[in-house]
């Protein structure tokens, strides 16, 4: 708790004064997404949109994992906070049925603080709530990553800033009634930070059984959302 309290006294001061807002560039892969999203039907009020970076986007068919249909994949490998903002009126212009929003961990490697990031994903839900008012947005937890592992040097020693970001999103979410999806227990082996090495296919992103586990928290909310029991 004295955790979570001095990140929100610095979360505090850092939108007080304005926080920075991080430059975003484009790169090939978000461009070619974003080429590739404009080619398929626009959203409607009926759709329901997985939103974020290589967690959401490797997911390939969220209509097969979930077994249902109306869900469009909105994931871009190595998206941050930032750029997910610059892609969102294409999607609330559709005003879609709900939202899951998922993203983070790239804003973490790129070694933005806790409460930078946070304050880059608030401008987000913000823009959503503002723009788009009758979507339903759930706020999905950051994911934790296998500890020490050598394969992603960006992320070493951040599991502290993962476990950080996602109290201060909880905090926010409760204050402004905004759902909360709390993944993380579910991926984290147990009495660590780190990543269940049984759901990961490289120490970072999910395998088969990782998805599977996704879908299983969300598949009843997606339901309801749809009038199917």
């Amino acid at each position: 708790m004295r955790r979570l309290f001095f990140l929100l006294c610095a979360m505090a001061s850092m939108l007080s004064a304005q926080a920075q807002n991080i430059p975003f560039k484009p790169y090939k892969h978000w461009n070619d997404r974003m080429a590739a999203f404009a080619r398929e039907p626009d959203i409607t009020s009926s759709d329901i949109v997985m939103l974020g970076d290589s967690h959401t986007e490797k997911a390939g068919d969220w209509n097969k994992l979930l077994g249902t249909t109306g869900i469009r994949n909105r994931g871009i490998i190595s998206d941050v906070a930032a750029g997910v903002y610059q892609r969102l009126d294409p999607i609330l212009k559709g005003r879609p049925k709900a939202i899951f929003f998922l993203i983070g961990a790239n804003d973490v490697s790129h070694n933005l603080t806790p409460t930078q990031v946070f304050a880059d994903i608030r401008r987000v839900i913000e823009k959503i709530r503002s723009d788009s008012p009758d979507t339903k947005l759930y706020v999905e937890s950051l994911l934790p990553f296998v500890v020490g592992s050598e394969r992603w040097k960006t992320l070493a020693g951040k599991e502290n800033c993962m476990i950080d970001v996602n109290a201060l999103l909880i905090a926010y979410c409760k204050e402004h009634g905004i759902t909360f999806v709390n993944l993380y227990p579910r991926f984290a082996k147990k009495g660590t930070k780190s990543l269940r090495p049984e759901l990961t296919i490289d120490d970072l992103h999910l395998n088969r059984l990782g998805y599977k586990i996704w879908a299983h928290e969300i598949r009843p909310i997606i339901k309801q959302l749809q009038g199917k029991k």
